[in-house]
């Protein structure tokens, strides 16, 4: 079966070469990971990160990170709960292309015809209602929140929420933001992965929140540390002085105390074991 994978990826590959010339670019043929590079115009693009694993497409989904740092928080979701509804509608089937196309057809739905239409400013209002989304009467997840650690004048607070679904990671990034004190915060940046059982999907998404790459190494930690149906945000609350790299070992530090607070990995917290 696996054979068989492999030659079904080389085809749909080559397939994905021919009909996006530039557009689609191999970054490890070893390890099967591509790029698709989606324009919308000359100022947007997003960026589709796939790798293949070995069962795909029989039995496994590709994995993937989207990379669009002009798309909202909200967009991002909508559109990553999208990508798994087109994986359910064709689980065991060669998805690539329909995955580029969603995309495509999301963002042209999504800007073009708000620009024909010049609603920018209404589209800010419309935003705080979608977020809420339709499930508002459903009970989210608690929202576990760590101690807040200080680090040369900028201070840094984790929090962590079980999560399952993309929706409850929009609802919970807006109740988070009811906190005006996180709300008006210097950044808020998260990561997240699923896991869904059942359908064999995976979904992972991250934002920095203008905390240039601070998005890519919390997805990188909760990678490295094989975490799932969680959600981890870091807030920062900018003090006047730069840290440099050091705010990346700050916002991982708070990062791992929190998922070790929370019983998803072993460790040691202030000192002291969690187990």
């Amino acid at each position: 079966m696996e054979d068989d994978n492999v030659s079904i990826q080389a085809d749909e590959v080559e397939a994905m070469c021919a009909i996006y010339g530039q557009e689609w670019t191999a970054i490890n043929e070893v390890t099967r990971t591509y790029n698709m590079c989606i324009k919308l115009d000359k100022q947007r693009e997003v960026n589709l990160e796939l790798s293949l694993p070995p069962k795909y497409p029989t039995e496994e989904p590709p994995f993937y990170q989207l990379s669009a740092p002009w798309l909202k928080s909200y967009d991002r979701l909508q559109l990553t709960q999208s990508l798994e509804d087109v994986y359910c509608e064709h689980i065991g089937e060669s998805i690539l292309y329909i995955w580029v196309e969603k995309i495509r057809e999301y963002l042209r739905n999504k800007f073009e015809s708000a620009e024909d239409v010049n609603e920018n400013a209404v589209l800010s209002t419309q935003e705080t209602v979608l977020f809420s989304f339709e499930s508002d009467n459903e009970e989210l997840p608690d929202i576990v929140h760590g101690t807040p650690v200080t680090h040369k004048k900028s201070t840094f607070q984790a929090h962590l929420a079980t999560v399952i679904t993309v929706d409850q990671v929009a609802r919970l990034l807006n109740k988070l933001k009811e906190d005006r004190k996180i709300a008006n915060a210097t950044h808020n940046m998260y990561a997240y992965r699923i896991l869904n059982e059942a359908s064999g999907t995976s979904i992972q998404d991250c934002d920095d929140d203008g905390e240039a790459h601070a998005g890519s190494r919390l997805l990188h930690l909760l990678q490295i540390l094989d975490v799932n149906n969680v959600l981890v945000v870091v807030t920062r609350w900018y003090g006047g002085v730069l840290l440099g790299t050091d705010r990346f070992r700050c916002i991982n530090n708070c990062a791992r105390d929190i998922l070790v607070q929370s019983n998803k990995i072993k460790g040691k917290v202030g000192g002291k074991t969690v187990r």
